[in-house]
């Protein structure tokens, strides 16, 4: 059996699609299947992957395979993936965003030396649309992760940064009729937001598998503020279906955790609309969160408070004065994120 199935799920991702394969096949773990899926794109995507995988000579061709489907949205690709794959751990990457060389290396060492871990993710760091580093992390908590903070605080982040037992994945299995037959789902197709979240929350409550991340800032994640994530109502409503969806079947975890949670995304929420500088959603957004949660104060100051004050500063201070002291605050905040990651990291792979 491989080691590690690698899937790239690809729709429209012309100018991004050959970065993100690249990374890929560069990384210095050998033993890995990569399965690209094709989500019913109409640009060069696809051709494009096709004349790259023939020219280089990095992973055998027969390695690699490209599954063609029609539009599925993010879940859906990623669960077709999944359903080609034959490795034993499987690896996700967007194809917009990027992999250090060295990234599944990490995570089969933390895997196989972590029995009791069906999830391992990275930190990542964050790059514009370009892949210019914007020189900030994703900085979340790696151990001792409960549905409930996994919930508020989501660590894992984003999609690409994970590589998950197919033992984990199977715990959560259910078969569906969505496209005419019976198929095994994952991932919840009818998500086309949200759709990790939702996946990392059942695996939570449903099984016996601990999450777990590990120091390294491994995974390259590429800010789109045109892309989904920049419609704040939309994503929120999305989250708001994992909320009843999750009730459904374990209604008393809603009920203890829900209005917490909710508050919790609500200032995430709010933070967006302050890097789309919109101050009346941003507001609204922050004392929103605050009437479902108030102690979201107490539990987390800092980043309340931080938040508050971005929400404050953009609401009175004209552009040409709050664009340079947030770009400030940018850089401050990058270079205590990064020396907090070399400290953390310890060193190379033993």
């Amino acid at each position: 059996m491989t080691k590690v199935s690698v899937i790239i799920p690809v729709y429209n991702s012309q100018t991004t699609v050959l970065q993100t394969l690249e990374s890929v096949l560069s990384q210095t773990y050998p033993d890995f299947e990569l399965i690209i899926v094709d989500d019913g794109s109409n640009d060069r995507s696809i051709e494009l992957c096709q004349e790259s995988i023939e020219q280089q000579n990095k992973v055998s061709p027969e390695r690699i395979k490209i599954v063609h489907q029609q539009n599925r949205g993010l879940a859906g690709a990623r669960n077709t993936g999944i359903r080609h794959s034959q490795g034993e751990y499987l690896a996700f990457v967007d194809a917009d965003d990027l992999w250090l060389p060295e990234k599944l290396e990490y995570h089969v060492q933390h895997l196989d030396h972590n029995p009791t871990v069906g999830v391992s993710f990275s930190r990542s760091e964050f790059i514009d649309i370009e892949g210019k580093a914007l020189g900030i992390y994703q900085i979340p908590q790696l151990t001792n992760i409960t549905p409930d903070y996994l919930f508020c605080r989501n660590p894992i982040s984003n999609g690409s940064a994970v590589v998950i037992r197919r033992e984990t994945l199977e715990g959560i299995k259910f078969q569906e009729n969505l496209y005419g037959e019976i198929e095994d789902f994952y991932f919840d197709d009818t998500f086309r937001q949200s759709e990790d979240i939702e996946c990392w929350l059942r695996i939570a409550l449903q099984t016996n598998w601990h999450i777990e991340g590990i120091p390294n800032s491994l995974t390259l994640y590429r800010v789109n503020e045109k892309g989904l994530s920049a419609n704040i109502r939309s994503q929120y409503e999305a989250w708001e279906r994992i909320l009843h969806k999750t009730e459904t079947y374990n209604p008393e975890f809603i009920k203890k955790w829900g209005n917490k949670a909710r508050a919790y995304q609500l200032r995430y929420l709010a933070r967006r609309a302050v890097r789309l500088r919109s101050p009346q959603v941003a507001f609204k957004l922050f004392f929103e969160a605050m009437k479902y949660h108030w102690r979201i104060i107490i539990e987390e100051p800092r980043r309340t408070i931080i938040t508050f004050f971005a929400v404050l500063s953009l609401w009175l201070f004209p552009k040409f004065l709050y664009q340079p002291l947030e770009n400030l605050m940018m850089k401050i905040t990058g270079a205590s994120q990064k020396k907090r990651i070399q400290k953390e990291e310890g060193g190379k792979l033993s």
